[in-house]
């Protein structure tokens, strides 16, 4: 039987395709900690009735969140060493969500892509003033006032954590990652992370947290399967 040109080619390009797809590896891993980990101070936020009364006991600091089963909630895990320089990645068009809900920061630690939009939503019935304190990418200060509809924002360039504040209310505290690529996690309230669809290759890991520094580990995806990395981070008293 005799193939024309085009039939051979798109052949082959399945064949690529569905190729590349099944030699992608994921790496999943658990981040841990060691010790005692320091409790969250209780917030006051008797200055915000409205925020005050969304909570049956006083809501808690989160520089460090400790899990029961002895993980960390909010770290980011992200490809560090080990991706083609100077390739680019289309960022999502699904925008992250960043809400300030109760006084605080929804979710404390959010990554998103370099060129993705960063929706902030104000859910309360007072005002917030969102003010991320970047030195890579461009500083902005907003207020937003409740009942305001969300406003969205972009970064242009990585920087691994950018710390936000409410210049209203002093105790609000989050952090933003902006990650050039990717692939990077954030651990959940397991203390989980999966980052998805490594190509073939080795590669450095690097896991932050925001109290607790960085760690790196090297792993080698080859596509016979998904990977497993685990971080220990040894707890510390936060000065």
């Amino acid at each position: 039987m005799i193939m024309s040109r085009s039939y051979l080619v798109l052949i082959a390009v399945v064949t690529l395709t569905l190729s590349t797809i099944a030699i992608a590896g994921d790496v999943s891993g658990t981040v841990k900690f060691e010790g005692t980990p320091p409790k969250g101070k209780p917030i006051d936020m008797s200055k915000e009735p409205g925020c005050k009364a969304q909570y049956s006991t006083p809501p808690t600091t989160q520089a460090v969140v400790a899990n029961a089963n002895g993980t960390l909630d909010n770290v980011i895990v992200y490809v560090s060493q080990g991706l083609p320089g100077g390739k680019t990645y289309t960022p999502p068009s699904q925008p992250v969500v960043y809400d300030q809900k109760g006084c605080m920061y929804h979710p404390h630690v959010v990554a998103l892509q370099t060129d993705q939009t960063l929706q902030v939503v104000n859910s309360d019935q007072n005002s917030h003033n969102i003010h991320p304190l970047a030195k890579i990418n461009h500083e902005w200060n907003k207020s937003q006032p409740a009942g305001a509809p969300p406003f969205n924002e972009k970064f242009d360039k990585q920087e691994i954590a950018i710390p936000v504040k409410c210049n209203i209310h002093p105790w609000m505290r989050g952090y933003i990652a902006v990650l050039d690529n990717p692939y990077y996690s954030v651990s959940d309230d397991k203390g989980k992370f999966t980052i998805k669809g490594l190509p073939p290759g080795k590669y450095t890991l690097t896991a932050w947290q925001e109290s607790w520094g960085t760690q790196t580990q090297d792993v080698t995806v080859s596509g016979s399967g998904p990977q497993t990395v685990d971080f220990t981070f040894k707890a510390k008293p936060i000065y």
